[in-house]
């Protein structure tokens, strides 16, 4: 039986034609997370040149997340970084939806109230990075996007 399952998973990712699926080697990273990756990299290289200081990336609490949050001269800045190659569908701004929001702010709370709690106290604010490629020259920075409440 084990051997049968074993063999119906080869046969399946072999036709998949995911990036993911490469039948049997190391599973390489999609390149939609490669982009995301290269992009919140990209935001944080524009922050720090601008004064800014990186203090956590990518923190994930259930029911929410913050790509980067950083120290803007003790101000704690919480950043959602947005790439949309098509704007088909409204472009990076439009994707930062209620719902996501929410989620930033809860991963915000989240921060404070644990790893950030040093920092409890600081006036914070929600920004976005907007990117429409992987271009440093078209990032679009939207200081205080949306807020907490």
């Amino acid at each position: 039986m084990r051997r049968t399952v074993q063999k119906a998973w080869q046969a399946w990712c072999g036709k998949a034609g995911e990036p993911d699926c490469g039948g049997g080697g190391t599973p390489t990273q999609a390149e939609h997370l490669r982009r995301g990756a290269s992009a919140e990299a990209l935001a944080a290289a524009h922050l720090e040149s601008r004064g800014l200081v990186i203090l956590a990336r990518n923190l994930r609490c259930r029911g929410g997340e913050v790509d980067l949050i950083a120290n803007e001269r003790g101000c704690i800045v919480f950043i959602e970084v947005r790439l949309r190659s098509n704007g088909r569908f409204g472009g990076a701004a439009a994707s930062i939806t209620p719902a996501k929001q929410r989620r930033v702010i809860l991963a915000a709370r989240t921060w404070l109230a644990g790893a950030g709690r040093a920092h409890a106290n600081a006036p914070c604010r929600f920004d976005a990075i907007l990117l429409d490629d992987l271009d440093p020259a078209r990032i679009d920075w939207l200081r205080g996007a949306f807020d907490a409440e």
